[in-house]
């Protein structure tokens, strides 16, 4: 050992222990880095290089039953910065401007804030093109979001709802099927490049978005416009506070068009009243008037207390009961139960009642569905109203069977005849067909659903044919279509105000189905305050269901008008019934069959058809035809209802 070891020993000592302890504490920080806090200090690596971002799925789509969109989506884009991360001010102001059309001044402000966090724009449009130059700019985030539209403005916007700004149903069927509609979010994880900006990587966690289901609904988009324009245009003509209707496939419940007016648009639904977003048909109960006969007729019948000879005093349309003075609008003296289902008798209805009693009536009022929901797949329905029976006074049972104390919604009373057109069957309606995923798979699928049998097939035979008599030349004849055996019943109902029922004030409703024979279609049709003298179903509603039905069978080729009767008795009742008709100097209803009076034919009327239908109309009538031009029928010769012999020509100019 040299004297300079000696002399440094102790030095020696002290820096060899300052180094092994200077080792010994990196080596116990390492450790506690790695071992005891290896997680945290992983996870704030994790935060500052990589970057987990939403990528939003795009909402499930609404269809008619023809597969036309009733909705679509649009991409819309958010730009947002913290702006004391941008470098390129200039640049990334001078695209925006471009893409918004705002003053390039109005981004530069932007951007040179002190604030962390600043929105350069939402919701806008912007091509691929821009996406692509706006990927450059270092420090700007894109956000991807679907904006919903409705391509056909008020058309089925009741039904159809809205969405929020974040894309939840509020409203409507998007409301009502969000949770199929929403679909599931995804991920992406981006890494920061060399470049210091964030790209993705395939070997980073990647969670795809599952698109919303997409639903098929039971409506038809051009039934559901006619609807639409006929109620408004009806509405404007009678000065009514509003229109409501329906048109429902009667043999299965499918609805096919369902509205409302006024409506409004639901791209810009918060520019309309609110109490113009719901859907009347479902949420609006009234008293239905004369169309609700059909319950004490059919409870007749059915329960054996009547017979269709026997005839009632309809008391030449003034009656005293029990206290209340009860009207008809035309007086009659003696009716049978068809002849005043055909002119819709008060009188004669009550009489009837009378015979069945408040037990039945209520029983067959229940089994018609009234005062319960139709459970349609939607939700906003009324149940409606009924008493029951022990809460009846002495002269309910008198006004319930000629449809008043008693509250319905347009669904109701449209399911109820209904189970008339189908030969006795009550339905459930529904108004979507399916709905399914992405790949085509169906999560859920309606189909027809019966409830009950009403009553048998030859007692609703019967009511149907009484139902047929109303439109061949009773109060609905402003309902008939030539050709199509329509069917209905008019209703006019006075508004209950202030305790008691207005002179001023009514429902004007129709109900009617074609062809009678078999049924393809069926709609209900409700005005509300319409003016006089269009108060009256048979003038009012009437003449609305009369102009929604040309439209559509002229427009749908699937629509076919019924066989030509050959039976001659029943040609020689339908004569007897018309020349009656004349003689109490009455305009002269088409037949909705041909009718052959002296080997004559009663020219059909296919104006506004086309050629497919108007040749089968025609020849159908046992006529020759001659065609000028092609298209729709503009107009004929002979003219529509003139009686020719057999085998004689009409000539159909088409346009």
């Amino acid at each position: 050992m040299t004297k300079s070891y000696t002399k440094f020993q102790s030095r020696i000592r002290y820096v060899s222990l300052f180094i092994v302890l200077f080792w010994m504490t990196i080596c116990a920080k390492l450790f506690s880095v790695q071992v005891f806090q290896g997680k945290t200090h992983q996870k704030t690596l994790i935060a500052q290089s990589q970057r987990r971002e939403n990528i939003p799925a795009e909402r499930g789509n609404i269809f008619d039953r023809n597969g036309d969109a009733l909705t679509r989506n649009i991409a819309h884009y958010t730009l947002s910065v913290n702006p004391s991360k941008i470098n390129e001010k200039e640049i990334l102001a001078q695209l925006v401007s471009q893409i918004t059309t705002k003053p390039k001044s109005h981004y530069i402000k932007k951007l040179n804030s002190i604030k962390s966090f600043e929105y350069l724009a939402r919701n806008i449009r912007i091509s691929q093109e821009d996406l692509k130059d706006l990927g450059d700019i270092n420090g700007l985030h894109v956000s991807k979001k679907y904006r919903r539209s409705y391509p056909h403005g008020m058309v089925a916007s009741q039904l159809l709802g809205y969405n929020d700004a974040d894309g939840k149903g509020i409203s409507g069927i998007e409301k009502d099927y969000n949770e199929y509609l929403i679909g599931t979010k995804g991920t992406t994880t981006k890494s920061i490049g060399w470049t210091g900006k964030f790209q993705n990587r395939s070997d980073l966690p990647n969670i795809a978005p599952i698109n919303g289901d997409d639903i098929n609904l039971t409506i038809d988009l051009n039934y559901q416009s006619i609807l639409q324009e006929e109620l408004n245009k009806r509405m404007l003509e009678t000065s009514a506070k509003s229109a409501m209707g329906v048109i429902i496939n009667p043999q299965s419940g499918a609805i096919l068009a369902m509205s409302s007016v006024p409506s409004f648009d639901n791209n810009f639904f918060s520019e309309y009243q609110i109490n113009q977003h719901h859907c009347k048909v479902l949420t609006d109960q009234f008293e239905p008037g004369s169309t609700f006969k059909i319950v004490a007729a059919t409870a007749a019948l059915a329960e054996n207390k009547i017979n269709l000879t026997e005839e009632f005093n309809c008391e030449e349309g003034e009656f005293d009961y029990f206290g209340s003075t009860i009207k008809d609008h035309e007086p009659h003296g003696q009716l049978n139960t068809a002849q005043i289902i055909k002119y819709s008798s008060n009188i004669g209805i009550i009489k009837i009642a009378e015979r069945i009693g408040s037990n039945s009536l209520y029983k067959y009022a229940k089994i018609f569905g009234f005062g319960t929901p139709t459970n349609i797949d939607i939700i906003g329905e009324t149940s409606g109203k009924i008493k029951p029976e022990r809460q009846w006074s002495r002269i309910s049972l008198g006004q319930i069977s000629m449809g008043h104390e008693v509250a319905v919604n347009t669904l109701q009373l449209a399911v109820a005849f209904s189970a008339i057109a189908n030969h006795g069957y009550l339905i459930k309606p529904f108004i979507i067909d399916k709905i399914y995923n992405q790949d085509k798979k169906i999560k859920l699928q309606n189909s027809a659903l019966v409830k009950r049998k009403i009553a048998n097939e030859e007692i609703i035979l019967e009511i149907k044919n009484m139902l047929r008599q109303v439109v061949v030349d009773g109060t609905g004849s402003e309902a008939d279509i030539p050709g199509w055996e329509v069917a209905g019943k008019t209703g006019t109902a006075q508004k209950y105000i202030s305790g008691k029922y207005s002179n001023d004030h009514f429902i004007s409703n129709f109900v009617g189905f074609l062809p009678a024979s078999n049924p393809k279609l069926l709609s209900a049709i409700i005005l509300d305050e319409p003016e006089s003298p269009m108060h009256w179903g048979g003038q009012g509603a009437a003449v609305a269901f009369k102009r929604i039905m040309q439209r559509i069978i002229n427009m749908d080729d699937s629509i076919s008008p019924p066989e030509k009767k050959s039976d001659k008795k029943e040609n020689r009742l339908t004569v007897s019934r018309q020349v009656r008709t004349e003689n109490k100097n009455k305009s002269f209803p088409m037949s909705l069959s041909t009718i052959h009076v002296d080997k004559k034919t009663r020219v059909p009327d296919a104006i506004g058809m086309s050629l497919k239908k108007a040749i089968k109309i025609i020849s159908g009538a046992g006529l020759k035809l001659k065609i000028n031009g092609s298209g729709m029928v503009i107009s004929q010769t002979p003219k529509p209802g003139k009686l020719i012999k057999n085998n004689e020509v009409c000539t159909l100019t088409l346009r």
